[in-house]
Parts: structure tokens; sequence; C-alpha cells
């Protein structure tokens, strides 16, 4: 996969996406609020539904009702479960008391507010757009807003709609009745105890990290030390200047990132939310807030030692109508909307303007990065249409790229501002990319992604690596061919990397793969870059991958070994330190045979786990983009044949476990002071749910191969071999489920992810418990 086809593998998720008004946006706090419900323009007619094909079947409950119910329980309101299907509320209790569930506890505004895309993916196939809407409170103009720009959520959802019926409440029937009972029978025998207690309850972490640490020092100190920033692990999609409830980065998770040798962080800004736009000054209504805010953060930050940097993905389109009376700025028309030229005098003022202005209201504002060859439409050629364009058809795309750079610089430099501005290449193409850079201003620094063009093998199947792999350790090719044009020019130059997670797993805080992390740290630091970007919207959690990549960018001898041993012995103590690394070393070692490629990562059952449903029959779904995977294994394993594909995973979840084994075996004769019990107990879970997380997909791969070779063999003994194996597959997977059950309700950590939320919680892995009990009680017995 060459970086092109790389970066396009993400685009085509979303290329085919056409919705109600304008083009989606990549990246989480955009600052621009939600459309006022007292102004909604829209219909629910309006609202995107694809293809709209029939909603996927759910034969583990008796009706669409007992499912809303039951996977809804612990994340909306009963009453609010009642008002959407014109029940009474004692209704619904007694409906969910029916089938085992435990007494409903109150659900906060705060869990609401950052469960949305939760309580949206899991009544997907549920609920018609009508009674969404009620269930969250939105108006028509408000889903679309959210599936538009909350980091492509429609195209997560599968670029479409189920149709589904409206649902109304009714008594349940005899039949119904029986089945909800026959449900809690089940729980009964499965869970003998009862559910396991919520122990730690959902986005309990947001409380923690936000708390003030105990510890005040960072690991490595800031003065001279490499750019390391990242972004906020909970941060929410919305207008964070303007929402102090929203702040992504509290005082208490600054200085515990500051302790892990964090020295900057970045969120999103929009130009004309942040500075006058002079064609329309509505849509800047309240920057000089926003700015007054930003400040505000900016100050907050600096106590810590980090500084704050905005990502710009612009100058931002604007819709096809708002050229009707300013043809002059039209550049390219992609959809409704069209490009604001950067080759016309005007846009390249209000891009010097913007900066300036910004600039000169936050003085101490660390810098910007861009992204000016993807994401949203910004340039006319950010998307390679520049030929469209009557004046961008004159010139190269490096030359308009560059200029868009350049502009920035000198916005900055209009100000008088220490600002700096990062240039990352992400999205430039191999045609030209060199020539951008050579055109770059001499003040800017050179950012490109470390591992991509890595070529690997898994497996005996070649593949190339693109972004977001720990699996991989870099630099690759295409990275220190930039960097060296750059440096040879003068330029800086800065590493993206991804340290704490990445889409090979995001449902854990970080991937415990730490020696694979250290190693490219360390080969980052003999590549002399000048800073590093830590990830991109995941992998923020202060993690001790965090911790080892400054202890290695910060000094020049030290080796990977110690700084993993000096990160051990400040989490664990001098006596587990050791068993620590070695079990880092072998979950690396492991994480090294996961066969990479870039399709696989966004298609496959990685991130929900145990928590993907079982079908016994095909649903004829494809598998969206890190949202729904349904059981689309051709998509799910991209280059990789079946068996390659579970046998990979299975050798990552076969050493982790094999390293877990030996963690818990080595500390468990040593005494330890409670601080470290906890802390090495809570390594060993996130470790555990990816080891989970790892086999549940190989189970899941193994269950649909067999289960479509079921249907087609003729052969009474291929059968009969197909249907003990279907059964052990099962039962394997009703385990994991419960284990992972286990682990998530003690650690609220486990299944999150900022852009995602909670890819599940833990009533869903109760539900898969369901699904292999129905399957192995109804359905195998049918094939016998």
């Amino acid at each position: 996969m060459t970086p092109d086809r790389g970066h396009l593998s993400r685009r085509n998720f979303v290329k085919a996406s056409t919705l109600v008004s304008g083009a989606m946006i990549l990246s989480p706090d955009v600052f621009a609020a939600k459309p006022s419900q007292e102004h909604s323009s829209l219909s629910v007619a309006d609202l995107p539904k694809g293809t709209a094909p029939q909603p996927v079947a759910i034969p583990h409950f008796s009706d669409r009702l007992q499912a809303f119910v039951w996977r809804n329980w612990t994340l909306v309101p009963v009453e609010k479960l009642a008002s959407v299907v014109g029940a009474k509320r004692e209704d619904i209790v007694q409906l969910g008391r029916a089938m085992g569930l435990p007494k409903p506890l109150p659900i906060t505004r705060n869990q609401q507010r950052r469960s949305y895309i939760t309580v949206l993916r899991r009544n997907w196939h549920l609920l018609p757009y009508e009674q969404l809407l009620r269930l969250l409170d939105w108006t028509p103009e408000e889903m679309a807003y959210v599936l538009r720009e909350d980091d492509f959520l429609y195209v997560k959802l599968g670029n479409l709609k189920p149709q589904c019926e409206p649902l109304r409440f009714s008594q349940p029937s005899p039949s119904a009745q029986a089945h909800a009972q026959k449900i809690g029978r089940i729980l009964a025998e499965e869970f003998p105890q009862g559910l396991p207690t919520q122990a730690e309850p959902l986005f309990q972490f947001v409380k923690v990290l936000s708390s003030n640490p105990t510890h005040t020092d960072p690991t490595v100190k800031a003065l001279n030390s490499p750019t390391r920033f990242c972004y906020s692990y909970f941060a929410l999609y919305g207008d964070p200047l303007l929402e102090p409830e929203s702040d992504p980065y509290p005082d208490g998770y600054l200085a515990r990132l500051a302790h892990a040798g964090v020295t900057g962080v970045w969120l999103q800004g929009v130009l004309q939310k942040l500075a006058p736009f002079p064609w329309d000054l509505k849509l800047s209504h309240r920057h000089e807030e926003r700015l007054r805010n930003l400040g505000r953060l900016v100050a907050r930050a600096r106590k810590h030692g980090i500084g704050i940097y905005l990502y710009l993905n612009e100058p931002r389109s604007m819709p096809v109508k708002f050229f009707e009376t300013r043809p002059e700025l039209k550049g390219v028309v992609e959809g409704d909307h069209a490009a604001l030229c950067t080759s016309t005098k005007y846009v390249q003022e209000f891009l010097r303007d913007s900066i300036a202005h910004i600039c000169r209201a936050v003085p101490d504002l660390a810098g910007f990065f861009t992204i000016t060859g993807s994401e949203n439409l910004t340039s006319c050629w950010s998307h390679g249409a520049g030929g469209s364009c009557p004046r961008c058809v004159q010139r190269t795309p490096a030359e308009v790229i560059a200029q868009v750079n350049r502009l920035i610089v000198e916005g900055i430099q209009r100000s008088q501002s220490s600002c700096r501005l990062i240039a990352w290449d992400w999205g430039w193409s191999s045609a030209w990319s060199a020539d951008v850079i050579r055109q770059l201003p001499k003040e800017a620094t050179l950012m490109s992604v470390s591992e991509w063009s890595i070529p690997i093998t898994r497996g005996g199947v070649k593949s190339e690596i693109g972004e977001y792999s720990i699996s991989t350790i870099g630099p690759g090719l295409r990275a220190t061919r930039h960097w060296q044009i750059a440096r040879d020019l003068g330029l800086k130059t800065l590493a993206k990397i991804q340290a704490g997670n990445t889409w090979e797993l995001s449902a854990v805080p970080y991937i415990p793969a730490v020696e694979n992390v250290a190693r490219h740290a360390a080969n980052l630091r003999e590549a002399k870059v000048d800073g590093l970007m830590l990830g991109w919207t995941l992998g923020g959690y202060p993690s001790p991958n965090l911790e080892v990549v400054a202890e290695i960018s910060g000094s020049a001898l030290i080796t990977p070994e110690e700084a993993m041993h000096r990160v051990a012995v400040r989490r664990f103590g001098q006596a587990v330190a050791p068993i620590a690394v070695e079990a880092w070393k072998s979950y690396s070692t492991a994480f090294s045979e996961f066969p990479f490629h870039a399709g696989l990562v966004y298609s496959a059952p990685l991130q929900v786990g145990p928590a993907n449903p079982l079908w016994e029959k095909p649903t004829n779904y494809q598998a969206s983009m890190v949202g729904l995977p349904y059981d689309h294994l051709d998509g799910w394993r991209a280059v990789y044949p079946p068996d390659v594909f579970i046998s990979q995973l299975e050798k990552v979840s076969t050493g982790f476990e094999t390293a877990l084994s030996v963690l818990r075996s080595s500390s468990s004769q040593l005494v330890l002071d409670p601080t470290v019990k906890k802390s090495l107990a809570q390594e060993i879970d996130v470790a555990d749910a990816a080891a989970i997380h790892f086999q549940s997909v190989a189970n899941q791969a193994r269950f649909v191969r067999d289960r479509d070779l079921m249907a087609k063999t003729k052969d009474r003994l291929e059968s009969e071999r197909l249907v003990v194996e279907l059964e052990q597959i099962l039962r394997r997977e009703l385990a994991l489920a419960k284990r992972l059950l286990t682990i998530q309700s003690r650690d609220s950590r486990i299944g999150f992810e900022a852009t995602n939320h909670y890819f599940y919680v833990p009533i869903d892995l109760v539900e898969k418990v369901l699904i292999c009990r129905d399957l192995l009680d109804r359905w195998l017995p049918s094939l016998r």
C-alpha cells in the first residue's frame, strides 16, 4: 500500500456519503455550536437514509421492545424509554425486571451528555428517526448536524439507516412473557451470584483524571525538552471554548499529562469561529469570547509546562449558495459546497488576518498544525481536483498547498508572535509532496507519520503500514525521506506516532506493548527529529507508553530497557518493576504478529470484541468504519486469507495470555502495598482486556467461516465436525464475554474511546451471553 492508498483507505469509507448540508469534519471539538432547537429548518424526511435495508435479526429477544428496554437500561432514564414508546414508567420497569435486569439506577445528565453516540449506535436497528429524536431530545437539524459533523458518524453507522417501523408499547403477549422469563432463567444459570456489580460507574475515569494528582513534578522537565503533544483522552465534540462543562483539559488532567512527560496538547480551531469572517460576520458570533477562553486555557496549561496547539484545516469550504454574490471567491465545487479559492488575494488576506488576529489575542499560544491535503475540502487542490478551478489549474498542487502554509506563517509574523507552524504532510501525494516541502517557509516545521511505508510480512502475507500502528516499529521510508528534504532546507522536523493506542485496538486506554513504543522512540531520537505528535484523537491517556517516550526523547543516552525500568519502578516499585518490564516485552513480541492492514483495522470487530453479536444467518451488511462490524468477514480480513487472519490474531492473544500468566504468578509471591497492588491490578486489566479482544475477533471469524461452510456442505461427516466446532466457539465466546464483563464492571476505561464514546457497556456483554446461549440451545440442535 503506497502512502496515497493508505490515505485513501479512510476516505474510501466516506467518499460515497452525501449528507444534508455540507462536508463532514474528521475531528471533534469543532468550534461551532449545535443548531438551535428553535430554528430547525429540516424535517425527518431530510435525514440521510441510504439504501434503507431491513434491520438485523434479534432472535434472542422475542421482539424489538425487549431489545429496546434491554439495550438502553443502563444508559437512558426509564422515564424517557417509556415516553419514546408510549408506555408508563412501571411498564418498562416490569419488562426489564422480568428479563432479570437489576433495579434501574439514576442516569446522570453528565453520563447522557457523554454517551449519545453509544445510545444512537445501539438503537440504529431498533428505532426510526422520529423515535431516535425523542430518545435524544434532538431536532432533525441537530441529528443531521451530528451525523455530518461528529467524526464521520453517519459513515461509522454504515452510510445507511435501517428501515425501522415505529415501536409502540403494548402489554406483552403470553409468548413474550415466557421469553422474558426464559431470559431471566438464563441469567440465573450463567450468573448464579447475580450480575457483576458495576463497582466503577461509566465515565468514572473522567472524574479521576480531572482530580488533582498526588504527584506534581513532570516525569521529564519541560524546559528545553523536545515537543511531545497529544489530544485529550475524553474530549467531547462541541464548542469547548464556549461550554465550560466540555473542558477537554481540566487542571488535574493537565498535571497528569505533564507527569507523563507531555509538553503540549491540541484542539481543533476553525478560523471563522476565532476571527472575524469578513464576508459574513454572523458566522463569527462570540469569537471574542472564544479567544478569551482560549487565552485562559493557554495560561492554565502553561502552569503545567504544557503548550496549546490549534489544528487547522483551512480555509473551510462554504455552501454553493454563499458564492452567488461572491463569485470571485469560488473555487472547486464538491457536492453542495465549494472551496474558498486560495489563489485569490481576498482569501489569502483572510488567512493572514485571521491568524494574526488569533496570535495577537492569545500571544502565548504554542502553535498551529495544519492538514492541507485531506479531511475537509479547503484549498482547490486539497482533494486533488484543483484542475477544475480556472485559477488553480494554472498552478501545481505543491504550489497551492505550500502557499496555504506560507500564508499562516505570514499571519504569525504579522502579529510578531513566537507561535510556530507545524505543516503535516498527511494526505500529500507522493507525486508532489517533495515539491511542497521545498516551498515551505523556513520558519515552518515539517511533520510526517513515522511508520508510513514500512513493508511487513505477517503470516506469510506481504503488506505495508500506512499509519496507526504500534505493532510495527518506525520510522519508515516516506518519513525519513521527507525529514531529510526538510533538514537540507533548514526546516525542523516532527514525527507523528501513536504512542498510546491505535485503531489496532482503541477500546483500552493504552496497548501495553511498551517495548515497541520504546524502540520506536529510540529510533526517532537517532533520526534526530525535533519532537513528536503522540497521537491523533486517540491515545491521550497518561500511560506508561507516554512516560517511556518522554524518558527516551528527553535523554540522549538512556536505552529502551532502562527507560522501561524507570517507568516500571515509578508505577509498581522496585520489586515488581523487572516483572512488569518482562511482560511489556512479551506483549510487544506478541503484538508484532498483528495482521496489520488499513482496511482491517477500520473494519474488523477489534474495538467491540466480544460485544459484537453473532448471527445464525448472514446479515448481508458490510462492516462500517470502526462502527458496526456485523459479520462481514471478507471486509474484516482485508488481504489476509481467513485462516491466516485467525491464526495471527490468536498468536497475539496467546502471547498476551502467556505474559499475563507469568506476571500474575510472579507478582503474587510478593508483598505489595495497596497503592502498588491497585496499579498492578489496573495494568493487568488493560492487558487482559486486550487479549480478550484479539481472541474474540478470532473466535468470531471462525464462527462466520464455519457457519457459512455449514450452509453449503452436503457431507454428513463434515457437517458433524462443523457443529462440534461451532459449539466450541460459542462456549469460548460466552466465556470471554463474562471475563470482559467482570473487567469493565470495575474499570470504566475499558470499552471507551473519545470519538466513539463507549463501544460497549456491561449490559452488551451480558447480551452476548444471551446470544451464545440462544445459538447453543435453539440453533445448534436444529443443525444436528
